[in-house]
């Protein structure tokens, strides 16, 4: 079976415990030069050197306990969880350029039907091709957004209680997270999100943001994740050669 192995990259100690005023960590996102890394409290973004932690840039967000970022179109898109909407920022400042209605807004379902029950929505977020993909625990969708349009042209079922992360492995195929199950699945975007791969994570750790950073070739990037709980930062090891079969 597959194996996985849970290590606290050197980012943990040198960016999650001292990189400022950021204390909940939640979404995550890769890019070439940096994580972007986003507290759910503070809703301050900051982008750090992936090897040091140093601080390459930051600012505040106009979001509300926000659970996933990404980007794409040369904007910055953050999902505002309890502000239900899907945020669009200028990445350079965080200047709210937009707002969209959230897909996958409602109530997750071990909260649905009680009296304190807060209505959320979507969590993790990726960018392809002028498409939003985002991950609802509401719903227990991946919703696939037209941004040009703002209008679901896919969707597929997370296969979990309560979806969280994404990421790209390649062209195709999306890492998708199900923080309650303890799994990490494999999505295969162009046959209607059939599973192709899935390995668990062992107790005590909780994969809340997950995004892939880029490797040599497709198929070789690193899943990074964050546990909301206990605020680390590591990076999801597969212990297994196989790839995705058509």
């Amino acid at each position: 079976q597959e194996r996985l192995v849970v290590s606290l990259a050197a980012l943990a100690a040198a960016s999650v415990g001292g990189r400022g005023d950021i204390g909940d960590t939640d979404p995550l996102q890769a890019t070439e030069d940096g994580l972007w890394i986003l507290d759910q409290v503070t809703v301050k973004a900051q982008k750090v050197d992936w090897e040091t932690g140093a601080v390459l840039a930051e600012f505040d967000t106009e979001t509300e306990h926000s659970s996933g970022i990404t980007l794409g179109d040369g904007a910055m898109w953050i999902s505002s969880t309890f502000g239900l909407d899907i945020v669009k920022l200028d990445p350079a400042t965080g200047e709210t350029l937009a707002r969209y209605a959230d897909p996958g807004r409602g109530y997750v379902a071990a909260a649905e039907g009680r009296p304190q029950a807060r209505e959320s929505s979507c969590h993790g977020l990726e960018w392809r091709e002028g498409r939003l993909y985002c991950a609802s625990p509401p719903t227990q969708t991946i919703h696939v957004m037209e941004v040009a349009t703002w209008t679901e042209v896919e969707r597929y079922p997370s296969c979990g209680l309560r979806v969280h992360g994404v990421g790209w492995q390649d062209e195709r195929h999306l890492w998708v997270a199900d923080t309650s199950s303890g799994t990490v699945m494999l999505m295969d975007t162009q046959r209607q999100g059939r599973i192709r791969q899935v390995f668990r994570v062992a107790e005590p750790d909780e994969v809340h943001g997950m995004t892939v950073r880029p490797g040599a070739t497709p198929g070789e990037g690193e899943i990074w994740y964050c546990d909301a709980l206990t605020c680390d930062v590591g990076i999801l090891h597969r212990n297994y050669e196989s790839r995705p079969q058509d």
